[in-house]
């Protein structure tokens, strides 16, 4: 199995969840639009998720996947399934424990964390700690669900751990839909939606547990012990909890200071949502499948294929994500318009909203890179120097928000995380030339400037068309602002994929023959060396 058409599983699982996110977004601005009820849900859901990322994604795709990999890889199946136990036991342990405090903390949290800036709104206040409670329990099953997609990852069982987290998007979806048929109040949305996101981190544990067990590990409950694997990967984790937390970090950050503005919190989570979707589709799916991949490389001293490995990532991530950016920073209005314009969500909401996604286009880049830069890091067991970067882009962060949130409210807020953003994936890049870890290798060298140049000019074109769409996308009729989107979807992508292939930056015979699945072979299927295309 090609390393593409392992990015595609992770990515295409990834595109299902993300424009399911949309529909569900857009549900949530006609029952919520930018108003209190709204303010309130998303803060009370950004907490558990700050610590899922914390514990979850970070500490386990940093430390637990190459742990996990070495067991199996070393000792069998037996030693690997041994590993798993001991890792879950001591994290479910702890992960009830912080449960149970943070549950019996909430009230306080609410008003030093979450968001301080409703204490002197007594409804929203105690709205979101209601909330807040609710959806804690998020977290432990997020976090063991984690744990065990880690384990099909290292088998390269990608698809099952990548389509878990479509089934949050389709419960919340279910509540939005029922809220509207009969007419809900806001209140009650914020409510019914708070125990749909738990009910969904019941199920996504579920899949992937019945996973786990379909490939051949069974984890099961046994007395908590701080064996040596275990004290090895909390080493490994707790810098690798961190980094992979940054981005969350950083939106709580902002979450806390857009609080002292109606409505701030609501434009950064619905601008959010849209740049999310090629972050997700491309910088999760790399994320993902390289770290295994280039764990396995290293770990085999097969240094020219973990180069190849890298760069070919880079490439790919690129390749797709500048024409992403550059659309979203010409056409942010139009996009914003078509995914949100109606019932609450009013026109002024739009401008805002398009605003900061724009300056959301231009750090979504650095975003991706980071994806790719971190498992060269972790794949070597070096959690201590992305933390470090992490930590250096928190405080980048925590003094351009502040500084410019009074002038420019929340695209100020916006504007700290971009140049956050480009200060890690920068920081990443310096390290990895400096310590030979990487070298970009010719055909990547060549490559980049020909998709920049592909990239600028597809922008440019839609930024020249949009001026004669614009009357469709002013119209009240959705049927009309969305062929007009398609058709401008349709001439970026015919622009951009023709002139990067006309020009060299993308080669069309090669991806054919990445795409193309031998005869025999199975998703997840383990890829010789030679088959890295």
């Amino acid at each position: 199995m090609s390393l593409i058409r392992k990015f595609a599983s992770v990515g295409g699982a990834t595109m299902l969840s993300r424009v399911l996110g949309f529909a569900r977004e857009a549900l949530m601005a006609a029952t919520l639009g930018a108003g209190n009820y709204a303010d309130v849900f998303f803060a009370a859901f950004r907490f558990p998720n700050l610590f899922r990322r914390l514990f979850a994604e970070g500490a386990f795709n940093a430390a637990f996947v190459p742990l996990f990999a070495r067991h199996y890889e070393g000792e069998g199946r037996k030693d690997a399934e041994r590993f798993s136990t001991e890792v879950f036991n001591v994290l479910f342990s702890v992960l009830l424990v912080l449960t149970i405090a943070m549950e019996l903390a909430m009230p306080v949290l609410v008003a030093t964390i979450i968001a301080p800036g409703f204490a002197d709104t007594p409804d929203k206040f105690d709205a979101t700690v209601t909330l807040s409670m609710i959806m804690f329990p998020y977290l432990m099953c997020m976090s063991l669900a984690a744990m065990m997609a880690g384990i099909l990852n290292s088998l390269q069982r990608y698809f099952v751990a990548a389509i878990a987290p479509v089934f949050l998007n389709v419960i919340l979806i279910g509540v939005l839909g029922w809220a509207l048929y009969r007419d809900t109040p806001p209140a009650d949305v914020a409510f019914w939606l708070s125990w749909g996101v738990l009910a969904a981190g019941l199920l996504q544990l579920a899949i992937v547990t019945v996973g786990a067990r379909k490939s051949g590990i069974r984890v099961t409950f046994r007395v908590p012990k701080l064996t040596p694997n275990v004290k090895r990967l909390l080493i490994l984790a707790g810098p690798a909890a961190i980094t992979g937390g940054v981005t969350q970090i950083n939106l709580v950050i902002g979450q806390i200071i857009a609080s002292q503005k109606d409505g701030a919190i609501s434009v950064l989570q619905y601008a959010d949502r849209v740049y999310q979707l090629p972050l997700g589709i491309v910088g999760i799916a790399v994320g993902v499948v390289l770290l295994p991949e280039l764990a396995r490389a290293l770990r085999g001293e097969r240094a020219e294929e973990a180069t190849h490995l890298q760069s070919r990532s880079v490439e790919f991530t690129l390749a797709l994500t500048l024409p992403a950016a550059a659309a979203i920073l010409v056409i942010s209005p139009e996009i914003v318009r078509l995914l949100y314009e109606r019932g609450a969500f009013t026109a002024d909401t739009t401008g805002t909203v398009s605003g900061v996604l724009a300056i959301f286009g231009i750090g979504l880049p650095a975003f991706v890179l980071i994806k790719c830069f971190q498992p060269a890091f972790f794949a070597r067991e070096d959690t201590r120097t992305p933390m470090l970067f992490s930590m250096i882009s928190v405080a980048i962060n925590v003094a351009l928000a502040l500084t410019l949130f009074p002038l420019f409210e929340e695209r100020g807020i916006a504007t700290a995380e971009i140049v956050a953003g480009w200060t890690n994936a920068l920081g990443l890049l310096t390290v990895l030339l400096w310590r030979g870890h990487w070298q970009p290798d010719r055909l990547l060298l060549s490559r980049l400037p020909r998709l920049l140049f592909a990239a600028a000019i597809m922008g440019g074109a839609l930024w020249y068309i949009s001026g004669w769409t614009d009357q469709w996308f002013g119209t009240e009729a959705f049927t009309a602002k969305l062929v007009t989107m398609l058709l401008l979807a349709a001439v970026a992508f015919v622009l951009y994929f023709g002139l990067a292939y006309a020009i060299g930056g993308l080669d069309r015979n090669e991806l054919r023959q990445a795409l193309r699945r031998k005869k025999g072979e199975k998703p997840g299927d383990e890829t010789p060396p030679d088959m890295l295309a």
